[in-house]
């Protein structure tokens, strides 16, 4: 009993997450979980550390399949098709997550976070290798699956339509919703017809994904190919220095300056609709980064809020990500053999190209294949959180975003193109 009252998940004893867990389940038998931000983030943050802490436990799972980052989604997304989380629960807890914002709130911090974060000089250094490795990455992508679908006779066209295309247009609230609305008006059909036959790429897409990243990460862990979440190598001036002491006001304080940008993303996007939010306020950050505008005890405030979001909300997240958005029926209608070929090819293609082109550009192979081949594969915002933490790099969550967002923009200028040709 006493080696059983030691084992803590999350800095709280087991005995006492058991009581709190069954509470969580009474409460949701009976139907009287507060559809709010109190019953969704204690469920979220409840179920998303104890899977997280069961993943890095299991053998197989913490060696090849991503540990606790991977089993929390899968886990989640069991209660939500199997049903023991109630259907009014995983609908409550999708609108949470994106239109109420749980996701906007926890991304907002991590971006300003880790770029305010970082070495100015290396933030610039990385950031112009970056960009070109990431787009360098999608054209070889979307050439190798639309030849490897003309070999399983699949066509060219439509392997590149409804795999490569959506696997790299951002996710699904910015890239396979906006991407089905183009689809269906170049083809003269409906929206929600051509959306389900692209959300199975974008499923599928993303855990692969997921898993690459860990491998990657696995595999490379402590060569010379590895920069331990640094994309190029760095001078001991330009490392990250960590924090000491947490300062409630401080944190305050860096949680202001943090959703200030994301309101002023907000306001450019109403401006610009075809920019994503995210991709102004990484745009905005890194100029007031290179700019030295904003000044250094701020700084330390944002990094201080990015510090507790991120050690109390990621597992959060990934389960909201497993409960609203992987549909395991879904995933399993998709799963024929040429269609797993397809987005594995996507996949592979993209992690060697960015890994290889990475290397030429002096980045560490890697980051470049975790943070540009595995990103520009994933769900958006919520596929990088899932891809970063699965390989233990959320500090890359910006050159994430950048990837992603901006090659996403681009897919969805391409795809209005393309349909008329391709299809």
């Amino acid at each position: 009993m006493r080696r059983f009252r030691e084992i803590k998940i999350s800095g709280v004893s087991l005995p006492l997450y058991i009581i709190m867990i069954i509470i969580l389940m009474v409460t949701i038998s009976y139907h009287k979980l507060p559809l709010n931000m109190l019953g969704l983030t204690l469920m979220l943050v409840l179920l998303g550390h104890l899977f997280y802490y069961i993943g890095n436990k299991l053998p197989i799972f913490k060696s090849y399949l991503g540990g606790g980052s991977v089993f929390t989604i899968f886990a989640a997304a069991a209660l939500a098709t199997s049903g023991v989380i109630p259907a009014n629960v995983v609908s409550a807890t999708k609108i949470f997550l994106n239109d109420t914002g749980l996701l906007d709130f926890y991304i907002a911090a991590l971006i300003v976070g880790a770029i305010l974060g970082m070495n100015r000089n290396l933030l610039l250094k990385a950031a112009v290798r970056f960009i070109p490795v990431s787009f360098a990455a999608m054209i070889i992508g979307f050439f190798a699956v639309g030849l490897m679908g003309m070999l399983l006779g699949v066509g060219f066209g439509h392997s590149v339509m409804f795999v490569s295309m959506p696997l790299m247009a951002g996710g699904i609230g910015a890239g396979a919703v906006p991407l089905s609305h183009i689809y269906a008006q170049g083809l003269q059909t409906s929206s929600g017809i051509m959306f389900s036959q692209l959300i199975p790429a974008v499923t599928l897409g993303n855990v692969m994904a997921v898993i690459g990243a860990a491998l990657i990460a696995k595999i490379g862990a402590d060569t010379k190919y590895d920069g331990h979440g640094v994309l190029l190598p760095i001078s001991d001036d330009e490392k990250t220095k960590p924090l000491v002491v947490l300062d409630d006001n401080k944190i305050g304080v860096g949680m202001m300056i943090s959703f200030s940008f994301f309101l002023v993303g907000t306001i450019l996007n109403n401006f610009v609709p075809k920019v994503h939010t995210y991709a102004f306020i990484i745009i905005l950050v890194i100029l007031f980064k290179a700019c030295n505008w904003v000044p250094q005890e701020l700084e330390k405030s944002v990094v201080m809020f990015n510090t507790v979001i991120m050690g109390n909300l990621t597992h959060a997240v990934l389960a909201g990500i497993g409960l609203a958005l992987i549909d395991l029926h879904v995933l399993a209608q998709s799963l024929t053999w040429k269609f797993v070929i397809l987005t594995l090819t996507s996949v592979v293609v993209m992690g060697l190209a960015s890994a290889f082109i990475g290397k030429l550009f002096g980045l560490y192979p890697v980051e470049s294949a975790i943070a540009a081949g595995m990103s520009d594969n994933s769900m958006g915002g919520t596929g990088n959180v899932a891809v970063l933490s699965a390989s233990n790099r959320m500090g890359m969550i910006a050159f994430a975003q950048m990837g992603n967002r901006m090659g996403g923009a681009i897919v969805l200028v391409l795809g209005g193109i393309l349909i008329h040709y391709f299809h």
